[in-house]
């Protein structure tokens, strides 16, 4: 059984299917697991044995009578604690929401319940998921699965270490501006963002809504495309006969390596060597406008973020750490016709994105310039913080400013990613792109 948390989501789906892995044992094995792992408390805000034992009954019988809702039916994932669980506290890694019982579940749970997945629990992250390192000293931060010293990235850290750790097949996390990306690359994994309004956020706790974004992490491509299906009830994409021959990709420079760090460099460059060598045509070029758009950010995000938080702030600021604290404030000092002004001025920027990329079929950058920083520096130096934070958002916030789709894979060097960049609404094709890619750096 041990063997069983290692497996892909998809592998584990596959065993179920053929009657060599019953449902009720795997999720009790996971379970188990999470019982007596000792950083379950700093992984799982908490688990829910009696849903994730009932769903694992139900799909038990369901496999034994041949009537599986889905390829993942009978398969244990966790979820990030911002996604609404029916009777069960979601809190989303703040002390302001402290007690917050929802009474339904998020559209997207309620998708992938109806495909037959098993939720094992809620995971810890960032605080109202405002930053991208996974450090939340208010409530907890996961560990790093490379080194414990380490921020695990965020600010879906739960969901990554649940994976990374084997106390989940997949988990489900949320991406404003890298918070699936950012802890898939540290904790080497696969993680997928989704173009915004591909998924439902009805039953998400906000943060951006103009940018929020629901995404799996996951050990392979195969998972993140079978959760995808399942996460928006429908057919996952194919990816037999994926091939990299004949495709072109766009290597991103200029801002996307401003000052890298040498391990996510080295890690990029034998990237794109394995992607040359199965067959792909790298051109390397950069699109200056996206250093306009980058300007942006601090409008855009903080400001909505501020707007949709400030009642709330206000009334408690004591029960915020400082440096998210000090984020979310920093909305304040743009007005709406700043806001308004820099929507209109993104739009077009994106239109001049979408013709200078149009000839390739992704571009590529690396998914974080920087390796994860030391927790107990990121705690004592509130500036080191502000730019580890930032530096870490920068590549990934890319996808989030231009409204595309994005998926990190591992490079084979630890906690370092490569990130294709797909078009809107192209999830499929992306997918594909990474099931090639993904052998390429096998």
């Amino acid at each position: 059984m041990a063997e069983w948390r290692r497996m892909s989501a998809g592998d584990l789906g596959r065993a179920i299917g053929r009657g060599e892995i019953d449902p009720e044992e795997l999720t009790a094995a996971f379970l188990d697991a999470i019982r007596a792992d000792p950083a379950k408390d700093l992984i799982y805000a908490r688990a829910t044995e009696g849903r994730a034992l009932a769903e694992a009954a139900a799909a038990s019988r369901r496999a034994k009578a041949g009537l599986r809702l889905s390829p993942l039916d009978g398969v244990p994932v966790s979820w990030k604690d911002l996604f609404d669980t029916a009777g069960v506290a979601t809190e989303a890694g703040s002390r302001l929401l402290a007690g917050r019982v929802p009474a339904t579940d998020a559209e997207v749970l309620r998708n992938a319940t109806a495909a037959g997945l098993v939720c094992l629990g809620k995971t810890h992250m960032t605080e109202l998921a405002f930053s991208g390192l996974g450090l939340n000293p208010m409530t907890a931060t996961p560990p790093n699965a490379n080194d414990p010293a380490r921020a695990p990235g965020g600010s879906s850290s739960g969901a990554a270490a649940s994976v990374a750790f084997g106390l989940a097949a997949a988990g489900i996390g949320s991406d404003t501006g890298g918070s699936v990306r950012i802890p898939a690359a540290w904790n080497d994994l696969v993680g997928l963002k989704t173009t915004s309004g591909r998924l439902p956020l009805k039953g998400v706790v906000p943060l951006v809504e103009s940018f929020d974004t629901v995404g799996p992490l996951c050990r392979t491509v195969e998972d993140a495309a079978l959760l995808l299906a399942a996460l928006e009830g429908g057919r996952p994409a194919g990816l037999a006969g994926a091939t990299l021959k004949g495709t072109r990709f766009l290597v991103l420079e200029t801002v996307a390596h401003d000052d890298i760090r040498s391990e996510p460099a080295a890690g990029f460059a034998r990237a794109l060597d394995a992607l040359k060598d199965a067959g792909a045509t790298l051109v390397r070029d950069s699109v200056p406008e996206l250093a306009e758009a980058m300007g942006l950010s601090g409008v855009l995000f903080t400001t909505e973020a501020y707007a949709t938080w400030r009642a709330e702030i206000e009334a408690a600021p004591q029960k915020m750490y400082p440096p998210i604290l000090e984020r979310f404030r920093a909305g304040a000092a743009h007005s709406g016709a700043d806001f308004v002004a820099a929507w209109r001025w993104l739009r077009a920027l994106r239109e001049v994105w979408a013709d200078r990329t149009a000839a390739f079929d992704a571009v590529l950058v690396p998914t974080a310039p920087n390796l994860p920083p030391e927790t107990a520096r990121l705690l004592s130096d509130e500036a080191y913080f502000a730019a580890e934070n930032l530096l870490a958002l920068r590549n990934t916030r890319i996808a989030n400013l231009m409204g595309v789709p994005a998926l990190t894979l591992p490079t084979g060097l630890p906690m370092t990613g490569i990130t294709l960049l797909g078009r809107p609404m192209g999830e499929e094709k992306l997918l594909r792109l990474g099931a090639a890619a993904e052998r390429a750096l096998a």
